[in-house]
């Protein structure tokens, strides 16, 4: 088996603080099977694996569109199983092949059609794995059916599964949102197929590939999944979508791919790629990401005062600050979000925004105080 470098070395984002800065199977291309290829890399270094495995589609006999043209269908030698049996085999294998080198709180998208995802989600299952999320990839412009004996096959479906229940892997949920026009990223996304431009063609004008995924639905995983730095394994690397996604966006990452021609495919495509600058591939984070600050840690650092009185925006409720960071108003007392609740006659109350000081007349929440704490934490 060999490591074939990509040659983007110098391009390739830094490693992140646990992985070795010399590691060589970093933007690499393994040649090989991906079981056996992935027992080069360590155990616990990737943070998201995208696979795209063959989708063992028994298909029977050649397809004709109406005027008879042969329709280019997945055919190939990979994607060719003798039974369920031989294709479930070979998708255990896979699966605890990737589950090794996957991180604690790493994330699995594998992407199927109806004559392959439900065996894989079922072996997920079996393997340990967490079932995230079902994602339907809805096809804008989907191949038709041309022997009109079935419903058009105008969607596939891609599982986000983590190691165990208890794993929090990355969901970059604001980035997503804010993608998204502020609206929350819904589990249909409505993608073309690979076609134009971006579609891979040989010197005599066909599909170097018959499955190349588009770039919008890897730009995607990628950006719901990962972060900047971050390793991105693809076990069925193809003509390397899943690489110049990864280059594009910052990310690190590996392929294991047994055919030379999709091997030579990719690293020509991979190479074209630019990196883009670091300020620019920074992810939005809402207040769920960011750090955890006390409200005793106002007082700690000077910004309040035991003694200090705050007051609702209105100016009806009045609490004193004490020493210890609980409130005390009227006969009640405790936190910031127990007292605000309390004078409301409420179940809950977000203090942070409710309190606030007073500077003469105006007033402003003491979450801004909040912001001053983090903003020194972070310089």
């Amino acid at each position: 088996m060999s490591v074939l470098s990509t040659g983007v070395s110098s391009a390739a984002p830094h490693p992140t603080q646990n992985q070795e800065a010399s590691a060589s199977w970093l933007n690499t291309i393994l040649k090989g099977d991906c079981v056996a290829a992935l027992e080069n890399l360590p155990p616990r270094s990737v943070d998201l694996v995208f696979a795209d495995p063959p989708y063992n589609l028994q298909l029977g006999g050649d397809l004709h569109r109406p005027d008879q043209s042969k329709v280019d269908a997945c055919d190939d030698h990979w994607d060719q199983f003798e039974s369920f049996e031989a294709y479930d085999g070979f998708t255990r294998a896979w699966l605890m092949a990737v589950r090794r080198v996957m991180k604690p709180d790493g994330s699995l998208y594998v992407i199927g059609s109806y004559h392959n995802i439900f065996r894989v989600g079922a072996i997920l299952q079996d393997l340990g794995f967490w079932i995230m999320n079902d994602i339907v990839w809805l096809k804008s412009n989907p191949m038709p059916n041309f022997r009109g004996k079935r419903f058009t096959n105008a969607h596939e479906t891609m599982i986000w599964a983590t190691k165990s229940k208890d794993a929090k892997p990355t969901f970059n949920y604001d980035a997503l949102k804010t993608f998204n026009d502020d609206l929350q990223m819904r589990s249909d996304w409505h993608l073309p197929l690979c076609t134009g431009s971006e579609r891979l063609k040989d010197k005599n004008g066909q599909k170097v590939h018959p499955t190349q995924k588009p770039e919008s639905l890897l730009y995607r995983v990628l950006t719901a999944s990962s972060k900047p730095g971050d390793v991105v394994l693809d076990p069925f690397f193809g003509t390397g979508t899943t690489g110049a996604v990864a280059k594009k966006l910052g990310r690190a990452f590996v392929g294991v791919e047994r055919e030379q021609d999709y091997i030579d495919a990719a690293l020509s495509r991979i190479d074209a790629i630019e990196t883009g600058d670091s300020e620019a591939l920074e992810m939005q984070q809402g207040k769920r990401a960011q750090k955890r600050i006390p409200f005793g840690t106002l007082l700690e650092s000077g910004l309040l005062t035991p003694g200090v009185e705050l007051t609702c925006s209105k100016g009806k409720h009045v609490a004193t600050v004490r020493a210890d960071g609980s409130l005390k108003s009227g006969d009640h007392t405790g936190s910031i979000h127990k007292v605000g609740a309390l004078v409301q006659g409420q179940e809950a109350c977000n203090g942070w925004t409710f309190w606030h000081t007073k500077d003469g007349s105006a007033k402003s929440p003491i979450d801004e105080l909040r912001k001053v704490v983090r903003s020194r934490l972070q310089a």
